[in-house]
């Protein structure tokens, strides 16, 4: 089975240590782990590589950090340009059907802050609805999700088994 990391973090070797910690053990374990900031500074997305990527993918791993309660702009970008109508959805648009995604997310503040009567009264079932919708027009088949939350406020080693648990799951 050919895995697949696209990982959209804006500084993602400067600005978080749980995003670049999972890149760095998912690159050391031989995965392909794409730095999306990295390749597309400018926003100017190659839609027939990353369509071919995907297309050679089994399985698609998206990890991203929560920031005000959305995905970094690039992932949505990303998701605008490629995948396009006759592509990815449509009546001929069948080249993610029956692939696998795995949404890998990070959330600065602690799992009780999303909750329904948390700090921020929004479920993280619910900041993600509109990535996990989209299997019903791609058939992709999401599973279950890697949540990892309190990351501001994260130990060595409690940030050591998190990676640890990322690459048991991929």
């Amino acid at each position: 089975m050919k895995t697949t990391i696209f990982t959209f973090h804006p500084q993602l070797k400067t600005g978080s240590r749980i995003n670049k910690e999972l890149a760095e053990a998912a690159t050391g374990a031989g995965y392909d782990v794409r730095d999306m900031y990295q390749l597309y500074p400018d926003f100017d997305i190659d839609v027939k590589t990353e369509q071919k990527i995907l297309e050679d993918s089994d399985r698609i791993v998206l990890q991203f950090p929560i920031y005000w309660y959305q995905t970094p702009a690039l992932m949505k970008q990303w998701f605008d340009a490629v995948f396009e109508y006759g592509w990815a959805y449509g009546s001929s648009g069948t080249a993610l059907q029956g692939k696998e995604v795995m949404l890998v997310a990070s959330f600065g503040a602690g799992q009780d802050d999303y909750t329904r009567n948390g700090r921020f009264h929004v479920t993280i079932e619910e900041i993600l609805k509109p990535i996990t919708t989209i299997q019903y027009l791609t058939g992709l088949t999401f599973l279950e999700p890697l949540i990892i939350t309190g990351t501001l406020n994260m130990d060595r080693e409690l940030l050591s088994n998190k990676v640890n648990k990322y690459l048991q799951i991929i």
